[in-house]
């Protein structure tokens, strides 16, 4: 029996007589008794495993898998026994050259009565995003920082009172599984064969295919008797990715989305910092706000996905000011996170240019030449060419802080060319081109940050580099 748009699992008995056999539906499809979602945002790729309960009986068995309308990968269907395994085997599996979307799995009983089947399989069209929702105190010294994920299946099908597992991590596919779930299986001569055609069609070459198939199996085993309780997430560290785990269940209709609660952080520490880095913000000084994610910062001991950070303020009288929606990247365990809150109209800076000169020249001669001056006959003109020389330019950051507290500022330039920066005010080195300055402007104060940059030019120019020197 095959129902569009819906994946059906089917138990035909078999005549006595194999020559005279004919294919009875039972009347009443098993449904699954659990199913299982672990979904890959990398490769749009969810490997499924669902649970359903047959009843055998004594002699061969067909089952029937049907995937039609869905983006189910054919080749990667696979039957295992989770009950009477030693009583029950797989014969065969068949692909009907004239349906596509659906395969046989002949399999012999020694028994009559009831029996647990696990099927798995991958699919496309599932996906998640994480997003966040953060609120900074009045003061803007502590945040909420709560996590979010939503879920949106475009699959084809149904997923009812599913347990939800999203994984964090990078896969490699041969092939993509949309594209096979597609294209289908179409030769006659794969179809004689399962293992023939799981290979020509397999959305990975073999090898890898069984492993990670191995790995997540033994994943889904550490989480097989989840609790079925109030929402919450559980993580779990493996070796390659990281996995988002809800416990409980979660019914995933074709064509919805859901947004559930991923982590709750409150009371997040976080500092302030004001930033002038041309490369990475543009030619402004930017307000940033900085946290970490590490169990010191109360954000938990798990890396964040890839997602939506939205920023708002306490004002201080019920109310919420917004102040900025940026996307963040993967966050490990440790790593810092900034959220720019662009141009702080409070905070004033300028780059001014004092002065500039020219010395330590270098020269070469290229001769002399006899000329006629009238009135003072022939004269000797000598012929040279400056070769290198020292360029120098004095500059001065000035800041004006009108906030009424003070600010942390950071000023990082990058130069070309074998620099020298001189200055008293205890520069370091970012990388090997770009120095950078700090430094703290207190409540109304107004601050000069004096520096003199020297670029040895043609001769004189040994490296590639900036070098500092300190001046009293």
């Amino acid at each position: 029996m095959k129902l569009n748009g819906i994946l059906t699992l089917t138990l035909a008995l078999l005549a006595t007589m194999p020559t005279a056999a004919k294919n009875v539906d039972l009347s009443t499809i098993p449904p699954r008794d659990t199913v299982q979602l672990t979904i890959y945002n990398s490769e749009d790729l969810t490997l499924v495993r669902e649970t359903r309960t047959v009843t055998f009986k004594k002699g061969v068995n067909p089952l029937q898998f049907s995937w039609a309308n869905t983006l189910i990968d054919p080749s990667s269907v696979d039957l295992r026994f989770k009950t009477h395994a030693g009583e029950l085997e797989l014969l065969d599996t068949t692909f009907p050259h004239d349906k596509p979307q659906m395969l046989y799995w002949a399999v012999r009983s020694e028994m009559d009565g009831d029996a647990e089947l696990e099927v798995t399989y991958f699919t496309s069209g599932i996906s998640w995003s994480a997003d966040y929702v953060c609120i900074s105190d009045p003061a803007e010294e502590l945040m909420s920082f709560d996590g979010f994920v939503r879920i949106t299946n475009n699959s084809g099908e149904d997923y009812a009172d599913a347990q939800v597992r999203m994984v964090v991590g990078t896969i490699n596919l041969v092939e993509k599984v949309r594209e096979l779930a597609q294209r289908g299986l179409v030769s006659r001569d794969e179809a004689k064969d399962y293992e023939r055609s799981r290979r020509k069609a397999g959305a990975f070459k073999a090898d890898a295919k069984n492993e990670l198939l191995s790995k997540l199996r033994a994943d889904f085993a550490m989480a097989e008797n989840a609790a079925r309780q109030p929402k919450k997430i559980v993580k779990e560290g493996l070796s390659e990715y990281f996995i988002f785990s809800v416990e409980g269940t979660e019914t995933m209709k074709n064509g919805w989305s859901k947004r559930m609660r991923l982590f709750q952080g409150h009371n997040v520490p976080f500092r302030i910092q004001y930033r002038y880095r041309p490369q990475e913000y543009g030619e402004q000084l930017v307000r940033m706000f900085l946290l970490r994610n590490d169990t010191v910062s109360r954000l938990g001991s798990t890396p964040l996905p890839d997602g939506v950070v939205r920023l708002y303020r306490d004002n201080g009288r019920d109310g919420l000011s917004f102040s900025i929606e940026q996307q963040i990247k993967y966050v490990p365990i440790g790593q810092e996170i900034e959220l720019n809150l662009g141009r702080d109209p409070e905070v004033i800076h300028e780059w001014v240019s004092i002065r500039s000169w020219r010395n330590a020249f270098w020269f070469r001669r290229h001769g002399a030449s006899v000329y006629y001056a009238p009135g003072k006959g022939h004269r000797i003109k000598i012929n040279d060419a400056v070769v290198g020389w020292d360029e120098h330019q004095a500059w001065v950051e000035r800041i004006r802080n009108y906030r009424d507290k003070p600010i942390d500022l950071q000023i990082r330039r990058s130069f070309d060319g074998h620099v020298v920066f001189r200055s008293n005010l205890e520069p370091s080195l970012n990388d090997y081109r770009s120095p950078q300055l700090t430094a703290q402007v207190e409540a109304g104060e107004k601050k000069e940050l004096r520096y003199e940059l020297v670029f040895h030019q043609g001769h004189n120019q040994k490296q590639t580099n900036v070098t500092l020197e300190s001046v009293n």
